[in-house]
C-alpha cells in the first residue's frame, strides 16, 4: 500500500513529489516509471486510470503489475535521480470521482427497493454501466431507483473511507463482501451504502450532483443499465439539445411535434417504397416477356447482367417461368470478383435444377441450393458469366446456340 499511499489519504490530491526507484521499457518497447509514492489510481475494480504528467513526459496509462504500480510515458524521464513532480489530470479524476460515487449510489438504490444486486461496473469515456442481478426491469422500477438515487444526492449525505479488519466487517451492513483479506477499504454513505472499494470519491454525495439513466438492455440473464453522473449529464442534456434543435429545423415542427412528424416521414416512405417495389416487379415482367419472345423456340431462357442482385435474378426468373409454364430460365450476374447463378423451370419441364446447380458451382467455389424446380447460387469470378451458361448448358446437355 506504500506506493498508493497519497491517493489513499486524499484523493483530491492534483500534485505530489516522489522519488523515481525505476524507470524501464517493457516487452513492447513502453517506457514507465515506478515511484516511492503516487496519486495516480490505476485502472482497477471497473475504473480507469488516471491521467496527467511526471515532469516533462505524459503519463498515458497507469498499471499495477507484479506488485508495483507502473506509470507509463510519453517517453523516459530526462533525469531520475532528482525528486520528481506528479501532476493529475484533475478533470478526468474528478469526473472518475463522481461517477464511481453515483454507481455506489445507484446500485445502492435498486438493492435496497428491489434486491437487485449488482454484479458488474464499468466506468467508460462516455457512460457507465452496471450489471443487475435480475432478468426483467422496468420502467417504473428505473425510475423509482434513479429518483432515490438523486434524492441520496441532494441531500448531501457524507462520504466516508474507513480501513477495517476482516474481524471488523461484521459490524457494517455491507452491500457486497470485499474481495481482499487484508487492508480492506470502506466507502460508507451512512444510512444507506456500505461497500468494500478502493476506488475514487468525492467527499459528499452532493459532489456527484445528478445521476440520468439512459437505458439498458438484457445480456445473459442479467440487465446492463446505462447511465451518467455530474457533468456527464449536462453533456448528455446538452448533445440532445442540439440534436432537438437540428431536427426542429429540418422535420420544420416544434420540440413536442417532433415524434408525429418523423411518423408522417417515415410512413411516407414506407409508401414510396412499396410503389417503386410495384413498378419494379412491372418493369421485371415487361423484361421478362421481352427475353421469352426473343429466346429459342425450346424457351429456355440464357442471360448475363452485370451488377444486377440475386433478388433481381430471381424475381425475373419467376416471372419467365410463370408466364411460359413450359420455358426454363438461367440468369447469370457478374459483378466485381462475384458470379451469381438462378436455375428456374416452368411446371411443363422435369429437368431438375437443384442438380444443375450442384454441378454448376465447383466450377466458380460456390455455394447455394433450392430445389427441383428452382435454385440459386454464387462463387467466385474464375470464369466470366457467358462460361458459366455454357457450363450450365453441357451440364443440360444442351447445345449451345
Amino acid at each position: 500500500m506504500m506506493e498508493n499511499k497519497l491517493f489513499y489519504s486524499d484523493p483530491y490530491i492534483r500534485t505530489f513529489n516522489a522519488k523515481v526507484l525505476k524507470q524501464e521499457q517493457d516487452e513492447l518497447g513502453k517506457w514507465y516509471v515506478v515511484l516511492n509514492q503516487t496519486a495516480f489510481y490505476p485502472t482497477g475494480g471497473g475504473q480507469p486510470f488516471d491521467t496527467g504528467m511526471i515532469d516533462e513526459q505524459r503519463v498515458i496509462n497507469v498499471e499495477e503489475i507484479g506488485g508495483e504500480i507502473r506509470h507509463y510515458l510519453d517517453g523516459p524521464i530526462s533525469n531520475c535521480e532528482k525528486i520528481v513532480q506528479g501532476q493529475i489530470d484533475w478533470d478526468r479524476r474528478f469526473d472518475h470521482m463522481q461517477q464511481h460515487a453515483g454507481q455506489h449510489i445507484l446500485s445502492a438504490a435498486f438493492e435496497s427497493l428491489f434486491a437487485y444486486k449488482t454484479v458488474g461496473f464499468h466506468l467508460g469515456e462516455k457512460i457507465v454501466t452496471i450489471d443487475l442481478e435480475t432478468e426483467q426491469l422496468t420502467k417504473e422500477e428505473a425510475k423509482k431507483a434513479e429518483q432515490l438515487a438523486n434524492q441520496i444526492i441532494l441531500e448531501n449525505r457524507p462520504i466516508q473511507v474507513k480501513w477495517v479488519t476482516e474481524q471488523e466487517l461484521f459490524q457494517y451492513p455491507l452491500r457486497k463482501a470485499p474481495k481482499v483479506k487484508k487492508d480492506i477499504r470502506l466507502v460508507i454513505i451512512p444510512d444507506f451504502d456500505y461497500n468494500g472499494c478502493g476506488g475514487t470519491h468525492p467527499k459528499t454525495t452532493g459532489e456527484v450532483r445528478g445521476i440520468k439513466i439512459l437505458g439498458w438492455e438484457r445480456q445473459k440473464k442479467k440487465i446492463r443499465l446505462q447511465f451518467v453522473c455530474g457533468e456527464r449529464v449536462l453533456l448528455q442534456l446538452e448533445n440532445k439539445h442540439n440534436v432537438l434543435l437540428s431536427l426542429t429545423k429540418l422535420l420544420n415542427a416544434p420540440e413536442l411535434e417532433l415524434e408525429q412528424a418523423a411518423v408522417r416521414i417515415i410512413d411516407a416512405r414506407k409508401e414510396q417504397e412499396k410503389t417503386i417495389e410495384l413498378l419494379q416487379d412491372q418493369l421485371l415482367q415487361y423484361e421478362a416477356k421481352e427475353l421469352l419472345s426473343n429466346g429459342p423456340p425450346n424457351h429456355w431462357v440464357g442471360k448475363v447482367f452485370k451488377n444486377r442482385t440475386i433478388q433481381e435474378l430471381q424475381k425475373l426468373a419467376r416471372f419467365i417461368t410463370v408466364v411460359n409454364e413450359a420455358s426454363m430460365a438461367i440468369l447469370v450476374s457478374e459483378s466485381e470478383n462475384r458470379l451469381q447463378l438462378v436455375c428456374a423451370r416452368g411446371a411443363a419441364r422435369t429437368e431438375n435444377m437443384k442438380h444443375v446447380i450442384e454441378a454448376v458451382l465447383p466450377h466458380i467455389g460456390g455455394k447455394g441450393g433450392g430445389n427441383d424446380s428452382f435454385a440459386q447460387g454464387g462463387g467466385e469470378a474464375r470464369i466470366s458469366g457467358q462460361e458459366l451458361l455454357e457450363v450450365v448448358w453441357r451440364t443440360m446437355k444442351i447445345e449451345a446456340k
